[in-house]
């Protein structure tokens, strides 16, 4: 059985997700406490991990490509390494990109969902690191079989999404998104083009929320006046 899946993500007034791009603090707001909102909500929840995508998970990893000592791993069934009780920091990461050189990320223990394709000199890498890996379908787009073969090699019952964009439209898309918290900043973007919580790659007439609804749980103003907003995910009503 898969996890909970909550997203937790922050983002500006307009919904846009750069902290780079946002306007500065309000005089007399400290930037530094509006950022540890955001940890310190993720702590509420009691999950036992966390994803992101690819992008997201190279900028943290230490790892480099290398060739491994032993043969490659032709199997495509997945390998749970040694979590040690850890939190788990899960890599969206279809093509096999991501380096880790070890077994963890920012302590928590590394797990890369991955497409079939990727090759078995890269599954080798990852054994030889100590890092789990588990497999969505030949493509990779697979994500339901990926969160289901989760819930069953750890046993875990709730895991944060923390985005980017691309991977939180996939799991919008897939109806996997079961909560939604979401932290406005007192900040704007405001530049047209900017990539915002949800950016699902699809056709233009695709809604990739669509038979889906929300359900307010919870509204919180924070400390500097951050909004802490959270939604249940939930089965649109019939004939909506």
């Amino acid at each position: 059985m898969r996890p909970k899946i909550i997203c937790h993500m922050v983002s500006s007034i307009d919904g846009r997700l750069h902290p780079s791009r946002f306007t500065v603090p309000a005089a007399g707001v400290d930037g530094a406490r509006l950022r540890k909102h955001y940890d310190e909500v993720a702590a509420r929840f009691g999950a036992q991990g966390w994803m992101c995508g690819r992008v997201t998970m190279q900028e943290i990893s230490k790892g480099k490509p290398r060739q491994v000592t032993g043969p490659g791993v032709s199997s495509r069934e997945p390998f749970v390494g040694d979590r040690k009780d850890r939190d788990l920091a899960i890599a969206i990461d279809p093509k096999g990109r991501v380096h880790y050189g070890q077994d963890n990320l920012l302590g928590d223990h590394a797990v890369a969902v991955l497409s079939e394709t990727v090759s078995d000199a890269y599954l080798a890498e990852l054994r030889e690191d100590g890092v789990s890996y588990l497999f969505a379908g030949p493509d990779g787009r697979d994500l339901a079989k990926a969160m289901d073969a989760l819930g069953e090699a750890f046993g875990v019952e709730t895991i944060l999404l923390q985005g980017g964009a691309s991977i939180n439209g996939s799991f919008l898309k897939a109806g996997l998104i079961d909560e939604m918290s979401v932290l406005i900043q007192p900040a704007v973007d405001g530049l047209a083009g900017v990539q915002s919580i949800f950016d699902y790659q699809g056709e233009a007439d695709e809604r990739p929320g669509a038979g889906q609804a929300l359900r307010h749980l919870h509204t919180e103003t924070l400390e500097g006046g951050m909004v802490w907003l959270r939604y249940k995910v939930e089965d649109a009503p019939a004939g909506a």
